[in-house]
């Protein structure tokens, strides 16, 4: 498998200038809804890139299999069965992780540097 290829960044640029009004969040509309405080620090190219999934670069309902494409790519290149991207935050992400490995009430052993969302509740 060819591990040059970058769907996810190709498809992105691909979107590139699309300035299409949504009512879905991210609410900053690609810098459009953001404080101009914010949007002078960073530069308004850094949010163009901050683009929902749905009507846009790979929507579930019409698919064009970007995010399958990466994720297979990124299954490969680790020797993994499955790789699974997540934009819900590290704290879901490692729950999500935790109970994937272990059930309720089952015990995980883990190490005491580990993130905080491993121990609160």
């Amino acid at each position: 498998m060819g591990h040059s290829r970058a769907p996810v960044l190709d498809a992105l640029a691909a979107h590139g200038g699309n300035s299409d009004l949504t009512f879905t969040p991210p609410g900053h509309e690609q810098g459009r809804g953001a404080d101009p405080r914010v949007v002078e620090v960073p530069g308004r190219d850094v949010f163009a890139s901050d683009v929902l999934i749905m009507n846009g670069p790979d929507d579930r309902r019409m698919t064009g299999g970007v995010l399958e494409q990466a994720q297979e790519l990124m299954a490969d290149a680790v020797d993994a069965e499955h790789a699974f991207f997540s934009t819900c935050g590290s704290s879901l992400s490692v729950k999500s992780a935790m109970l994937a490995v272990a059930g309720p009430h089952e015990k995980l052993l883990v190490s005491r540097n580990a993130h905080k969302s491993v121990v609160a509740e």
